[in-house]
C-alpha cells in the first residue's frame, strides 16, 4: 500500500484485481470495510471510500444488513476497463514510438512474434 496512489484508490484496484482473477467471483461478498481496514491497518472510512468507488462503477452493489457483493457481469466489465487503459497505456506509446522510427504495422508484428517466439524459448 504504498505506490504514490491514493490508498482508497489502491484498495479498489486490489478487490478489482480479485474480481478480474476470480477469486471474488460474481455474486460473493467482499470483505467488509472493517476487515479491509484491519487489515491494511487503515482507517474505515478510507476503506469505504475504495469500497464505495465500486458500487458507484456498478461492479458491486450492496444488500442491506449482509454487505457488500460483487454485481453480475463486473468481471467482463472490469476486464474490458483494463483493456481500454491498456491500449492507452501501453499501445498508443508505442505506436506514435513505431511512427517515429519509421516501423510500419506489419514490421511491429513481426517484430512482436519475434519476442513472442523467444519468450516460448525460455519457458
Amino acid at each position: 500500500m504504498d505506490d504514490g496512489r491514493p490508498i482508497f484508490l489502491q484498495i479498489a484496484a486490489q478487490l478489482e484485481t480479485s474480481i478480474i482473477d476470480g477469486s471474488l467471483p460474481e455474486e460473493a461478498q467482499v470483505p467488509s470495510t472493517n476487515e479491509l481496514a484491519a487489515f491494511h491497518r487503515i482507517n474505515p472510512a478510507t476503506a469505504a471510500k475504495g469500497v464505495n468507488q465500486l458500487v458507484d462503477d456498478g461492479v458491486l452493489y450492496k444488500k442491506r444488513g449482509i454487505g457488500m457483493f460483487v454485481s453480475p457481469g463486473a468481471q467482463a466489465k472490469l476486464r474490458q476497463r483494463r483493456k481500454d487503459q491498456f491500449g492507452e497505456q501501453y499501445l498508443q506509446p508505442l505506436l506514435a514510438e513505431a511512427a517515429k522510427l519509421g516501423i510500419h504495422p506489419a514490421e511491429l508484428k513481426m517484430m512482436i512474434d519475434r519476442y513472442l517466439g523467444a519468450n516460448k524459448e525460455q519457458r
